[in-house]
């Protein structure tokens, strides 16, 4: 087996050139095809959550026609009214959409672009240790955009659509106000379920073990249950579980993948 030549510094700055690049060209290639089917993603799938044919909602509305646990507010007819109050804001959004979702889309390419450039500097084992660790960064990640999107989202903005204080005051939705808590939830989730990877490569490194899982899993159950009524302020039952059970699970997939005991 012929030995592989060793890099020197402006090696790695041409390798690291290209790379870049190359991220570049992908990203621009996907903003333009973002920014020329936005105004259809956005009707589609931006705006859907804002509607009551939205597929959470007419699941709940089937399950509350066989159970009572479900609360009031989510059997109640629900189209949220969004407004601009910025004159140059809409134009900004489709520029800011179309820059997320090729970013979203290009994202296991960035990955791999990354991957392979600090793969010459690895160790046989190390190359499958970290090609295992991105792989599963990568899935947990586009999942957690999608618990994002499919539940988190639209159960916090229809119970903050539908709160009133007083009847007297009609809720009207600015665009802003919208696409912030659209992005935020969507990504905090993606970001959130990175914890089993987190959690993995902390145990790797022999900081963290089952033990941990183990003697906090009462206090993590109590954190969890306030950042769930934290993103879904809703006094109800069911509204909270709908949050908390994906959360808590990423706990105990992270107690799963950890090391049972120091070695």
């Amino acid at each position: 087996m012929e030995e592989q030549t060793e890099m020197t510094f402006w090696d790695h700055l041409e390798a690291l050139r290209w790379m870049i690049l190359r991220c570049l060209i992908a990203l621009a290639i996907f903003l333009a095809a973002g920014f020329f089917f936005m105004p259809y993603l956005f009707e589609h799938v931006v705006m859907a959550p804002c509607r009551d044919d939205f597929f959470l909602y007419r699941a709940i509305a089937g399950l509350a026609s066989h159970t009572s646990v479900v609360p009031e507010f989510l059997n109640k007819p629900f189209h949220v009214e969004v407004i601009n109050i910025k004159l140059s804001s809409q134009l900004f959004m489709h520029f800011t959409l179309s820059f997320w979702l090729a970013f979203l889309c290009t994202f296991p390419y960035l990955v791999y672009e990354v991957w392979k450039f600090i793969c010459p500097a690895l160790y046989s084992n190390e190359k499958r240790g970290i090609r295992a660790a991105f792989l599963f960064g990568t899935v947990m990640f586009f999942i957690g955009c999608a618990v994002g999107y499919a539940i988190v989202f639209p159960m916090t903005l229809r119970f903050l659509y539908t709160y009133q204080l007083s009847p007297d005051i009609s809720n009207q939705l600015a665009l802003d106000s919208y696409m912030d808590n659209f992005l935020m939830l969507i990504f905090m989730m993606g970001i959130v379920f990175e914890l089993p990877l987190v959690s993995m490569l902390l145990s790797r490194l022999g900081i963290l073990y089952r033990s941990f899982f183990s003697k906090y899993r009462r206090h993590a159950i109590v954190a969890i249950m306030i950042l769930s009524a934290v993103i879904t302020p809703s006094t109800d039952p069911f509204t909270l579980m709908v949050v908390f059970v994906p959360i808590y699970i990423l706990w105990e997939l992270s107690a799963f993948l950890v090391r049972a005991k120091k070695k």
